[in-house]
């Protein structure tokens, strides 16, 4: 199975250098940039004092739907963002609470308020004051049963948001709740001078944003690149490279012939890339820096809990059991994974130790289906019930996870189960599948935050519109815990919850946890100044430190 996908993305990367250099000419005709494609006689290994200048050029897979994160709900989206707008709080290197816009906060003795003290005078990209009006109207919009987002129901809790005066955003809850002050770490504050009287849902706002943070948006081009330049206002300082050029690369293949043609600095790999493809080539080994982080996220086989036969639970069971996690580690992973049983990073004390995940067992599956009704077997070996094949369809979006999706339905090939795989662009899998809940199943992956609270993931009430429990999960046990573990300031007591939690969704099984894999990150050596060894955060925690010394900078021109 690993010969065959190597296979493929060679048949893949061929094809595609063809149309890159197409499309390489374009984008120096857009962007005004050409690559020296030198690194071959350049040594990178000496360090520069940090200076500013340069650009920093990234690959994405897919350009984001929009770039107001509490809209996007997506990862694409996040990355973007991130370096547009700012929050009130912030995680530092070490994973510690920290200001951002925020100088300084209290907590009330009954834990029930919190006062933000704004740092003095904030501004825009368009030089117009961003004051505690701004943060009251984000809590405003992100609070409106009209916006549609996954992630109101964080700030619902909020009996009481006020702004007393423009430097001061005060929050009253009407319970303790525990995650309070890392929810606001997550929030990009918008403004309200600009948004005031627009549908935050449909805005042009979202494709062309005014942020706070190191850059400001300097063009999109729709499937091809967006670029980012230093913003002069940044409430945070100024970054030290000039632009952050992301473009638009779907296939991983394609990116990874862009690395070695240093047509682009940094991208995430895939483990055969990692692992094999990357060691094996000297000039690219010897100019580029290879980091592996175990993620906060998992991947999995999520069901569509409201079609049948998913909401039968020895089903999904079956399933469970059908499915041999350490064989995708193995093939997919190039055991740049470990498996999980709940859905929390590993090692973490969220994460609760005394879950395994459901061996691979295929006489277990067996009897679990025929439990469940479905007898063997129609013409072609498939169980049915009710004179109807169980088939169903798989929904995915990338590579890694295609291959995921065909190791799973061979094995559940064995067991008697039909199953179709489609691969879907990231908008039409959103916008025509997940958000009308047009699906069988998805191999998907979930990137999750520091606090252990996942109610907007698992809650029966984050059903609705571009909210996060699109698979239609509902249990009132675990309604009860989420809702239990948010107002528990305990640590302990927190701990206790969530690991009961994890256990009914394992006995459950509304999803199959495949795998927690690694990030994967080359970064080429030109690019200085990120920390080594990782701190806890990762590496990306400091990239306004970044910088690209004169000498390994490449030759910009503008455009005509």
């Amino acid at each position: 199975m690993i010969i065959n996908i190597a296979k493929h993305k060679l048949v893949q990367a061929k094809l595609a250098k063809l149309m890159l250099i197409a499309f390489s000419a374009l984008l120096v005709s857009a962007c005004g940039e050409s690559s020296n494609n030198q690194t071959s006689n350049i040594d990178y290994s000496k360090s520069y004092p940090a200076e500013n200048g340069g650009t920093l050029i990234e690959a994405m897979t897919a350009d984001p739907s929009g770039l107001i994160a509490m809209t996007a709900g997506e990862s694409a989206a996040s990355a973007i963002a991130g370096s547009i707008f700012n929050s009130l709080l912030k995680y530092d290197k070490n994973l510690d609470l920290a200001g951002e816009l925020a100088e300084s906060w209290d907590v009330s003795n009954d834990q029930k308020t919190i006062t933000f003290h704004l740092k003095p005078n904030l501004k825009w990209a368009d030089n117009a004051p961003l004051t505690s009006d701004d943060v009251l109207f984000t809590w405003q919009k992100v609070t409106d049963d009209n916006t549609r987002t996954p992630y109101g129901s964080d700030y619902k809790l909020v009996a009481k948001a006020e702004a007393p005066d423009a430097n001061t955003f005060r929050v009253t809850y009407a319970a303790p709740y525990a995650p309070a002050l890392s929810t606001w770490a997550g929030l990009h504050i918008l403004p309200k001078h600009l948004l005031k009287d627009q549908d935050i849902n449909t805005t042009a706002f979202a494709r062309n944003p005014v942020g706070s943070s190191y850059y400001k948006l300097e063009r999109w081009k729709n499937g091809q690149f967006i670029k980012l330049t230093r913003n002069a206002n940044s409430t945070q300082g100024q970054a030290k490279i000039d632009n952050l050029l992301s473009r638009i690369i779907p296939d991983k293949a394609a990116q990874f012939l862009e690395l070695s043609a240093d047509n682009i600095d940094q991208m995430s790999l895939n483990p055969i890339q990692y692992a094999r493809v990357l060691p094996a080539r000297p000039v690219l080994n010897k100019n580029v820096a290879l980091y592996k982080e175990l993620g906060s996220g998992y991947t999995y086989l999520g069901f569509n809990l409201k079609r049948k036969p998913f909401d039968d639970v020895r089903v999904r069971q079956a399933i469970n059991y059908a499915i041999n996690k350490q064989e995708i580690i193995d093939g997919v992973l190039l055991g740049l994974g470990e498996p999980v049983a709940s859905p929390y990073k590993p090692g973490t004390r969220w994460s609760n130790p005394s879950l395994q995940p459901y061996p691979y067992d295929p006489n277990k599956a067996k009897a679990l289906l025929k439990e469940a009704g479905f007898v063997c077997c129609d013409s072609e070996n498939y169980l049915t019930r009710d004179d109807k094949r169980f088939s169903f369809e798989i929904l995915t979006t990338n590579k890694e996870r295609e291959t995921s999706a065909v190791l799973i339905q061979r094995r559940l090939k064995e067991v008697g189960i039909q199953v179709n795989i489609r691969m879907l662009e990231w908008a039409s899998f959103l916008g025509r599948f997940i958000e009308p809940r047009e699906f069988d199943a998805i191999v998907l992956g979930w990137g999750l935050g520091l606090d252990p609270d996942q109610y907007s993931i698992w809650h029966s009430s984050q059903q609705g519109a571009k909210q996060f429990n699109f698979i239609g999960y509902s249990n009132p046990k675990v309604d009860q815990l989420l809702e239990a573990g948010r107002l528990e300031l305990d640590l302990d007591k927190r701990q206790k919850i969530y690991h009961e939690f994890s256990k009914i969704l394992l006995e459950d099984s509304p999803i199959v946890y495949l795998s927690a894999g690694y990030g994967l990150t080359a970064v080429h050596k030109r690019v200085q100044g990120i920390s080594n060894p990782a701190p806890p955060a990762g590496i990306g925690h400091n990239t306004q430190e970044w910088y690209i010394p004169n000498q390994y900078a490449r030759t910009e021109i503008n455009a005509n």
